[in-house]
């Protein structure tokens, strides 16, 4: 029975970087970093990308190649895509990118418990989110200009930097009205929230 393999950043980063040929894993960890993947991809610790690609190996989505060996350094494995894993790959790009998903990130997980501050404290917390926003904002700005060789760096190699600039200045725009409700009185919970004891029976039932 062959292995089921369930996508992630990770492995299509991994599938997408072989497409240009074969790579050993520093290699593939350092294009990643290179290229700016890294601010969509989470690597983590190199053990990390070494079990993602056992993982792929297994499930025939690439394939062991050469050895590298160079005085320099100790030989290293080179792997390689395989027909099944391009299939994957497009397979893989052709959902993620047609379909939206609920990811279940922190930051609404968050929200969704936030009266259990004060109003203050919450305005005081998104405030310093405010300030990194408008850090990131021109952190992305500054990807965005990149040059490679003296020339811009073509635009379908930035599209992911694009698209993580609207997100963050759409999330800026929101924490500031969030902020002038806070400010204004016009959001509040502390009253509002306070549990009346039917409520507390019925959680208990």
């Amino acid at each position: 029975m062959e292995p089921i393999f369930r996508r992630s950043p990770l492995a299509l980063a991994i599938l997408g970087l072989l497409e240009n040929g074969p790579l050993h894993p520093y290699g593939i960890q350092r294009l990643i970093k290179q290229w700016g993947k890294d601010q969509v991809v989470n690597v983590g610790q190199r053990t990390s990308l070494y079990r993602m690609i056992v993982r792929l190996e297994e499930a025939g989505l690439i394939a062991v190649g050469d050895t590298e060996r160079d005085e320099r350094y100790p030989e290293r494995t080179t792997y390689q895509l395989t027909d099944r894993g391009r299939a994957a790959s497009r397979a893989w790009l052709a959902e993620i990118v047609s379909t939206p998903r609920n990811e279940f990130p922190e930051f609404p997980a968050a929200l969704s418990f936030i009266m259990l501050l004060t109003p203050e404290a919450a305005a005081g917390l998104f405030e310093e989110r405010r300030e990194q926003l408008t850090r990131r904002i021109d952190s992305l700005d500054a990807d965005l200009a990149s040059e490679y060789e003296g020339a811009p760096v073509p635009r379908v190699v930035l599209v992911e930097t694009e698209y993580q600039k609207a997100i963050t200045v759409a999330e800026l725009h929101w924490i500031d009205g969030l902020l002038d409700d806070l400010r204004s009185g016009a959001l509040s919970w502390e009253a509002a929230l306070r549990p009346s004891q039917t409520t507390i029976d019925q959680a208990m039932a």
